[in-house]
């Protein structure tokens, strides 16, 4: 019994289930799935005939971040803002279309990467796609232009023979977490770029680059077979156009995206705003790679909350930062400026933009800490303090004090705590909030509050969110490699006696992660990317692990993102979603 906790659900079991759950007394549909229209009058969705152009027309693949932007401040009409991050050819296409691979296929999934905004409406109980908004737009990995501002921008190591000018690029690729800027726009994050781009080059400072971010010979995808732009041997500059974190504003459909290059290059899994109290903005990200570092930036002009235009490039100018970890249990943030310390021509940096395209061996030099696979960060809405989530790291040998674990097969979440709610200062107190892992199994060395239930334990905590009422919700990725059972969210507060002490929500079906958590602004709705349902291994397009959510014999697994709402509708006297009585 979680005492002294307000979440009153019952704890859901672990499973291995084919199908979603969720925990009784609620429910969780289906609000739009991978090749769903996003314009009306478009035929049902067939991926043995899709095509580039029609799935620029249709929802992406593999929806991960999700952001709720109101309109008119209402908690049942907006804007749903999310990333389409990768794809999986083995599962989006028949077996007799993938043996004939080429420009075709290659083009498609092009297309399924990007960024959705969808019009949702809450209607009678139900959310909807409102197809005929204005508002409907996929910024996509085939033919949307992004600008390049900032530090980096037009700089000689960002200029192609397609883009000579250093500041236009197409697409945008895995697109893995985010955040929301109190002025309204939404920022997206460039996570596994390395993925994407095959070759060498016999220039020694993109190779070292190259290697830096874990450029392969051979790279997981294979449009380097059709388009240029991903052979190192012809285009050694392009990977360095991706990695960024995107701004754009959802409520103008013709805004431009933004890659806010003086936020750092590297694998961003979020871009977390915080005002501070001077009035300007914290952002911070996680490199979501073994062994790599947080970051904070900080906005050098405060930001203005009366004049929404003049906060349009404020990401521009400001501080980069890596974090350090001391033993004392204080944090120091490592200022990533051309000219102070190691970044110097010496070593290889001749300007600010050499610092941001290579923000990783910046951080190496300046002797950022290793952590165990940082992802998503947030803020408490009423405290300040910071919250992380360290995924795992199973073939880690050497332990820190903040990564205390040798491996660290299940991960663990940090607190990080800035002094007076000042989120621009320079040295931090942190802890551990808690070690995930099986806490009745003493090998694991997992840490959680007294009491914890057999239910409740979880592994590789992913993506975080808070909501309205300041519990902390956590969706994992990794539990069934790690512990044998489906992906899913767990809720616990953050201080009292119940502190650290989870609750298990919902699972996702086999395959699955479960990802982007997000609230609505009232808390009565819950939404989740459930991102790629059926990838197991052996699974493929005609034989999958699971046909969810359809579960139609003629289609495979697909990503969806999903609404979770109470059963009773908020009649029993509480319309908080977690407040439900169970």
């Amino acid at each position: 019994m979680n005492t002294g906790s307000s979440l009153k659900f019952s704890s859901l079991p672990h499973g291995k289930s084919d199908n979603l759950e969720v925990t009784e007394g609620y429910t969780a549909t289906t609000l739009i799935r991978w090749g769903d229209p996003l314009f009306p009058g478009m035929a049902v969705f067939d991926p043995n005939t899709l095509t580039a152009e029609e799935q620029k027309k249709r929802f992406g693949y593999n929806n991960d971040y999700i952001a709720y932007m109101p309109l008119e401040g209402s908690s049942s009409h907006g804007l749903l803002c999310v990333n389409q991050e990768y794809s999986i050819a083995r599962l989006m296409f028949p077996e007799a279309l993938l043996k004939n691979y080429g420009a075709a296929l290659g083009r498609i999934e092009m297309a399924a990467h990007g960024h959705s905004v969808l019009e949702i409406r809450k209607e009678a109980g139900r959310w909807r796609v409102v197809q005929e908004s204005r508002h409907t737009r996929f910024l996509n990995g085939l033919d949307t232009v992004f600008i390049l501002t900032g530090p980096a921008a037009g700089h000689a190591r960002m200029q192609t023979s397609a883009d000579p000018s250093g500041t236009k690029v197409i697409g945008t690729y895995s697109n893995c977490a985010g955040g929301k800027t109190p002025w309204g726009t939404v920022l997206f994050c460039e996570e596994n770029v390395d993925l994407y781009f095959s070759g060498t080059t016999s220039d020694e400072v993109e190779k070292g680059n190259h290697d830096r971010l874990g450029i392969k010979k051979k790279g997981r995808y294979r449009w380097a077979e059709f388009d240029k732009r991903f052979r190192i041997d012809e285009e050694p500059r392009e990977p360095n156009r991706f990695g960024w974190v995107v701004e754009y504003d959802p409520y103008d459909p013709q805004s431009t995206p933004k890659k806010r290059t003086a936020l750092g290059r590297l694998k961003h899994e979020s871009a977390t705003p915080v005002a501070c109290p001077d009035g300007r903005i914290a952002i911070y990200s996680g490199d979501d790679q073994k062994n790599e570092y947080l970051y904070r930036f900080v906005t050098a002009k405060r930001w203005n909350p009366q004049d929404r235009a003049a906060n349009a490039d404020l990401l521009d100018e400001g501080t980069l930062s890596a974090a350090r970890f001391e033993e004392d249990g204080t944090l120091r943030w490592l200022p990533l400026v051309f000219g102070h310390g190691p970044l110097t021509p010496e070593n290889g940096f001749h300007s600010q933009a050499d610092v941001l395209i290579e923000t990783r061996r910046a951080a190496d030099l300046l002797g950022a800490t290793p952590m165990d696979r940082p992802e998503d960060i947030e803020a408490h809405p009423t405290t300040g303090h910071v919250f992380v989530s360290l995924t795992h790291n199973e073939t880690k040998t050497k332990a820190n004090k903040a990564n205390p674990r040798t491996p660290n097969p299940h991960g663990h979440i940090l607190e990080l705590i800035p002094p007076s709610a000042d989120h621009a200062a320079e040295v931090f107190r942190w802890e551990i909030f808690l070690l995930a892992g099986d806490p009745f199994d003493a090998a694991s060395g997992a840490r959680y509050a007294e009491g914890i239930a057999r239910n409740d334990y979880f592994s590789s905590p992913d993506n975080l969110a808070f909501d309205p009422q300041g519990r902390l919700w956590v969706a994992t990725d990794g539990m069934d490699e790690m512990l044998g059972v489906n992906d899913g969210v767990y809720a616990m507060e953050t201080s009292g006696a119940a502190r650290a002490l989870p609750r298990h929500f919902l699972n996702v079906p086999l395959g699955a992660e479960a990802t982007g958590p997000e609230f609505t602004p009232d808390g009565t709705t819950f939404f989740l990317s459930v991102q790629h349902p059926g990838d197991n291994k052996g699974s493929f397009f005609d034989a999958p692990s699971t046909r969810w959510p359809d579960f139609d014999p003629s289609l495979p697994p697909r990503p969806s993102v999903i609404a979770v709402t109470r059963e009773d509708g908020g009649k029993s006297g509480n319309r908080m979603l977690a407040a439900h009585t169970a």
